[in-house]
C-alpha cells in the first residue's frame, strides 16, 4: 500500500487551514487517514507550521512520499536534511555525532532568517504605521494651525468694530461694491440706447427723404388731375350751353314755319 504525506483541508472559506497527515494514496483527500503528522497555515506571514520531527521522518524513512507542497514544508522544516545526513551516517562518510552538528549549524541559520525575516516584516510594520501617525499628526497641526489663525482673525475684526474702525461684518462693503457695480452698468445701460436711437435716426434720414419727395411729387399730381377733372364739367357744361340755345332758337323757327304753313292752307 503506497503512503503519501499530503495536507487536508480545514478551516473555513477564506480563513482556510491544512492538516499535514500521512495517507494512503488511494483515499479521498479529506477522507480517512493513517496519521496526522501537523498543521499549516499560510495565512500568516510568514506561515505557520507545526510539525512532528521525529514522526515526519520516520514516515519519510519508511518510504512514504511526500507531495510537492509537503516536501517544502518538510525541507523548510529541515526533515529531509536529517534523513540526508542520517543515510550518510548508514554509509560510514561520517558518524551520528558529526552529523548533529552539521543539522545544529543548519538548524542555526535556518532560524536565523526566519528570525531576520520576522524582525523585518516587524519593522516594516512599525515604520508604515509610523509614518502613518506622522502624517496624521501633520495634518492636525495644519487644521489646529487655521484654527488659531480664523479665531485671531475673528478677535481682531471684533476688537475693531469695538473701536468703531471697521463694521464687524462685511455686507456693508459688499452692498457699497453692488451699488458702484449698478452705477458704472446705468450709464452704460444709457448710453447703449442713446447710441442705437442715433445708429436708428441715421439709418432712417435717408429712407424718409425719398419718401417725403415722392409724396410731395404726388400731391401737385394729383391736385393737376383734380383740378382737371373740375375743368372738365365744366367745359362740358360751356359746350352744352351752345346747343341748348341753338334748340332754343330752332325751337321759334319751327313755330314761325308751322305758322306760315297754316296761313297759306287758309
Amino acid at each position: 500500500m503506497p503512503v503519501k504525506i499530503r495536507l487536508q483541508r480545514r478551516g473555513r472559506k477564506f480563513a482556510t487551514i491544512f492538516s499535514i497527515v500521512a495517507a494512503d494514496s488511494r483515499a479521498p483527500r479529506d477522507g480517512k487517514f493513517i496519521e496526522e503528522l501537523g498543521q499549516y497555515n499560510p495565512n500568516t506571514n510568514p506561515a505557520t507550521i507545526t510539525l512532528d520531527f521525529d514522526k515526519s521522518l520516520e514516515w519519510l524513512q519508511k518510504g512514504a512520499q511526500p507531495t510537492d507542497t509537503c516536501r517544502a514544508i518538510l525541507s523548510y522544516k529541515g526533515v529531509l536534511y536529517k534523513k540526508h545526513l542520517l543515510e550518510g551516517v548508514k554509509k560510514g562518510a561520517f558518524d551520528e555525532a558529526e552529523a548533529e552538528k552539521r543539522f545544529q549549524v543548519w538548524m542555526t541559520e535556518k532560524e536565523t532568517k526566519v528570525q531576520a525575516k520576522v524582525d523585518q516584516l516587524t519593522a516594516d510594520k512599525d515604520s508604515s504605521a509610523k509614518k502613518r501617525l506622522e502624517a496624521e499628526s501633520q495634518i492636525k497641526e495644519a487644521r489646529t494651525a487655521e484654527i488659531a489663525k480664523m479665531r485671531s482673525d475673528l478677535i481682531e475684526k471684533e476688537a475693531k468694530a469695538a473701536a468703531g474702525e471697521e463694521p464687524l461684518t462685511e455686507e456693508a462693503p459688499a452692498e457699497e461694491a453692488k451699488e458702484e457695480v449698478k452705477a458704472e452698468e446705468a450709464p452704460a445701460a444709457e448710453e447703449k440706447p442713446a447710441d442705437a436711437e442715433a445708429k436708428a435716426d441715421e439709418k432712417e434720414a435717408p429712407a424718409e427723404e425719398p419718401v417725403a419727395e415722392a409724396k410731395e411729387e404726388e400731391k401737385p399730381a394729383d391736385a393737376k388731375a383734380k383740378a382737371d377733372e373740375k375743368e372738365a364739367p365744366a367745359e362740358e357744361a360751356k359746350e352744352e350751353a351752345p346747343v341748348k340755345e341753338a334748340k332754343e332758337e330752332e325751337k321759334p323757327a319751327a313755330a314761325e314755319a308751322k305758322a306760315d304753313e297754316k296761313e297759306d292752307k287758309k
